[in-house]
Order: C-alpha cells, then sequence, then structure tokens
C-alpha cells in the first residue's frame, strides 16, 4: 500500500523552514523541477502500490532522499537519515509542496534500512 504525505504541519511552530532556507539558494529551483516531475509521476506509482496492506515510505520521499544523497555526496543511508535529524535545508526540501505550513520539522526521518533497500 502506498504511503501517503501529509500536509499539515505543527500549528505552534514559530518559525517554518520555508523562511530559513534563502530565497537565492539553488535547492529551490531543483525543489520546484522535482515537485513537477513527481506530480507528473504520481499515477505511476498509484498504479504500482496495492490499495490494501501496510503503507509505505510514499515512494517520492526516498526519490527525493536519493537526489539529496547525490547532490550532497552523501556516502549511506545510515548518515543521510542522521543528516536528516539536524539539516533544515534536508528538512525543507522533504517537505511536502502546498502545505499550509511546509516544515517538514515534525517528520521523522526514515530509518536507514528503508532508504536503503527501498
Amino acid at each position: 500500500m502506498r504511503g501517503e504525505t501529509t500536509k499539515q504541519s505543527a500549528m505552534l511552530l514559530g518559525v517554518t523552514t520555508d523562511e530559513l532556507v534563502p530565497r537565492d539558494h539553488p535547492i529551490r529551483r531543483i525543489r520546484t523541477i522535482v515537485e513537477s516531475v513527481l506530480v507528473e509521476l504520481s499515477p505511476q506509482f498509484e498504479a504500482m502500490y496495492a490499495k490494501h496492506g501496510r503503507p509505505s515510505i510514499p515512494p517520492e520521499h526516498l526519490l527525493k532522499a536519493t537526489l539529496l544523497m547525490a547532490l550532497y555526496s552523501i556516502r549511506s543511508e545510515r548518515q543521510f537519515c542522521e543528516r536528516l535529524q539536524y539539516d533544515l535545508l534536508f528538512k525543507w526540501f522533504r517537505a511536502p509542496r502546498g502545505a499550509m505550513y511546509p516544515s517538514g520539522l515534525e517528520r521523522p526521518p526514515p530509518a536507514a534500512a528503508a532508504v536503503g533497500r527501498s
């Protein structure tokens, strides 16, 4: 079963990661391209996943993780998941586009084994 991306952030958070990532940072342009491609791929992802069963990590999250690992030369899934806990830029990149409060801060990182096997 394909996991879902929630678009609701914590209401009491005083600042969002969107406010912390500089407006002219190159990752903003990359995120725009990635999001548009993932929207186009969404029907194909939907067709590949079962309607019933245990929810998985959304494939969009795994593709974004792989891209971040390549862009920032992160050598292992374990290092990526560790960095995802404290790097606000990574949290911002992985947050769903169009979220009311796009922070991504409240979502725990996936297990390293889940990123590596998928």
